[in-house]
């Protein structure tokens, strides 16, 4: 029995030779994508014809298991982080984060104490640290890496409750524009406030929130004998990037004792950029804020980060003693992110932030993000060129919105013949872009901030959104 290999192992040769064909894929993952379909549509009878089969109980060899791989998931993939991948928000994504997240799940690493002379520890202080600063918040504030921007949402807007509320929820009401993002909802459900707590205001003509609206409604709902406490901002909504004047809403919530959690998931990386400071102007007033690291920050997924003014407030939210955690307990200058956030258990997210800072500096991501800026105005440029476009909201946070136009349609048909371009370029494998609905129109959006993205990548893909809106035939409706 002695000789016997220990269980759940691999001799050295063949670790180094999985190793070596995993890390092969990988880069030929990285050099190859330009010249890959951005998405091969395919249907569920033949996803599961190379997928699903009974549970193994012998082992199969890794070669074997490796190409089932490249055939049956990674050949038939959505990239969303492909050069012509415009829709939703892209996840461009970097070798060096891709190898650091690789090396963390190598040496498995628990990030949720500091536990002994931990750098682990201290890689996420420093990393957080360069984010305030970054950010520009004041020395008192701290944060934590969480999965995404979701979670980063509902860990701001949880502290927001803890302070404001002592976590009574009776009659307190939240605000947000229509154009907020869905998990800011949903983290509020998550949290225990009913849908009648939720005030979502009307946006303006820009797609922003108007404060003065915002003010009638919480004037009003004061009167009624409800609690507002927390204004939600959007530092670039994910319809058209807009961003809410946050600036003048933390006036408004000083003024009117209100917690200000802006959500910076997909805009909030800009503000590490010249331009996008002046549009972002006031997000270091915000009480809270949550970003994306894994959108424009070009990370893998899953990064999100939260970013709390007073760091007490979140180690006031979130710590709980038990027996088996004194451990961690016994050094009150050491920081234990199980205190900070929902998370026990935690990887070692901070890493592949730490590493891809290092190795490219932060000037790089600065021009990468000035990049996906200016993308979105070249493609704006194109499309003025052609009266065939009609702009719906101009280029601003590397997103632009606009329509196919066709002489005698009535708007039920113009929508009809957009959806059918965004189906027609998806199927084509060229491009990716995600229709949406702004107003009653329903429109193309392109977000453009992969760094990778060519001027011809641009170009071409406004052509062949051209060339499929002639060939469409649809007939007037009414």
């Amino acid at each position: 029995m002695d000789n016997q290999p220990p269980l759940l192992t691999l001799p050295e040769d063949d670790m180094r030779r999985m190793a070596e064909k995993v890390f092969d894929l990988i880069v030929d993952h990285f050099a190859g994508l330009k010249d890959l379909p951005v998405t091969t549509p395919s249907t569920l009878e033949h996803v599961t014809e190379g997928l699903h089969e009974p549970m193994p109980t012998q082992a199969v060899p890794v070669e074997q298991l490796l190409a089932q791989l490249k055939i049956h998931v990674f050949d038939q993939m959505t990239h969303l982080d492909h050069p012509r991948y415009f829709a939703f928000v892209p996840g461009p994504s970097n070798f060096v984060s891709a190898m650091a997240d690789a090396i963390a799940s190598s040496f498995n690493v628990f990030s949720g104490a500091f536990i002994g002379p931990s750098g682990v520890a201290q890689i996420e202080v420093t990393t957080i640290e360069w984010l305030r600063e970054l950010f520009r918040f004041p020395q008192d504030a701290g944060g934590l890496f969480v999965s995404g921007g979701s979670m980063a949402n509902m860990t701001g807007l949880a502290v927001a409750r803890h302070v404001m509320l002592a976590g009574n929820t009776t009659n307190a009401t939240v605000y947000f524009s229509d154009q907020t993002h869905s998990s800011v909802a949903k983290g509020l459900k998550i949290l225990g406030f009913q849908q009648f707590q939720l005030r979502k205001i009307a946006s303006d003509a820009t797609f922003r929130l108007s404060v003065d609206a915002l003010r009638q409604q919480i004037a009003t709902d004061r009167l009624q004998g409800l609690v507002p406490f927390c204004v939600v901002a959007n530092a670039g909504t994910t319809n058209a990037g807009a961003a809410d004047p946050i600036k003048e809403l933390s006036a408004f919530c000083k003024a009117e004792g209100l917690w200000l959690h802006v959500d910076g998931a997909y805009g909030g990386s800009a503000a590490i950029t010249e331009r996008g400071r002046k549009v972002l102007e006031g997000i270091e007033l915000a009480d809270s804020l949550g970003i994306d690291p894994h959108k424009w920050m070009f990370q893998p997924y899953e990064i999100g980060c939260v970013l709390v003014r007073n760091r007490e407030h979140l180690k006031n939210t979130f710590r709980f003693s038990a027996e088996y955690l004194k451990l961690n307990e016994q050094c009150a200058e050491q920081i234990n992110f199980c205190d900070y956030g929902v998370q026990l258990t935690r990887g070692f997210r901070a890493l592949k932030l730490w590493l891809s800072l290092k190795a490219f500096g932060v000037d790089a991501f600065r021009a990468a993000i000035t990049k996906g800026i200016e993308n979105a105005e070249i493609v704006e440029s194109l499309l003025r060129n052609d009266d065939c476009w009609e702009i719906i909201t101009p280029a601003q946070m590397g997103i632009i919105t606009f329509r196919y136009r066709a002489d005698g349609l009535d708007e039920p048909s113009l929508n009809e013949l957009n959806n059918h371009i965004a189906q027609d370029i998806i199927y084509s494998g060229y491009a990716m872009l995600s229709p949406t609905i702004l107003g009653s129109k329903h429109v193309l959006r392109m977000c453009t901030i992969n760094p990778r993205t060519t001027y011809d990548d641009l170009k071409q893909t406004v052509g062949m959104l051209k060339s499929f809106g002639e060939h469409i035939e649809v007939k007037p409706i009414s």
